[in-house]
């Protein structure tokens, strides 16, 4: 499924204030319980909670060439362990300086730490939970 974007600021704005954070090398990780995710669930086809992920790349990482790399690694490092993720969360991925010239598995190390780190990851082989 494809991921359901973040668009409003005052969403990040909320992440960033009242969410869990982890913080490392590659990129930052805030997480906040999505009080719309009922509403969410209704809506979607599957009838299943979903995450929603915003990716924040600031003009410090480099030009517009730079920032959008940094979002695509972001994005191939997120979709291999989005099946293992819990759901029903606004997630929140900042892009740190130290981005530069790294992987996507680089970047998918970092951020599998970060939602262990945050208790957002499920047993490997079960079912998704459903938290809200």
């Amino acid at each position: 499924m494809k991921n359901i974007a973040i668009k409003e600021n005052h969403l990040y704005q909320k992440a960033y204030r009242q969410g869990r954070r982890a913080v490392g090398k590659t990129v930052a990780v805030y997480v906040l319980r999505d009080y719309a995710a009922k509403r969410l669930k209704k809506e979607n086809p599957e009838k299943q909670f979903v995450n929603r992920i915003g990716l924040s790349v600031s003009k410090k990482i480099g030009s517009a060439v730079e920032r959008n790399r940094a979002k695509r690694i972001i994005r191939a490092a997120y979709d291999p362990l989005k099946p293992r993720l819990r759901t029903g969360y606004l997630i929140v991925i900042s892009a740190r300086e130290a981005i530069h010239g790294k992987k996507s598995t680089d970047v998918q190390r970092e951020l599998e730490r970060a939602f262990s780190s945050l208790d957002m990851l499920t047993a490997p082989s079960g079912a998704n939970k459903q938290t809200p």
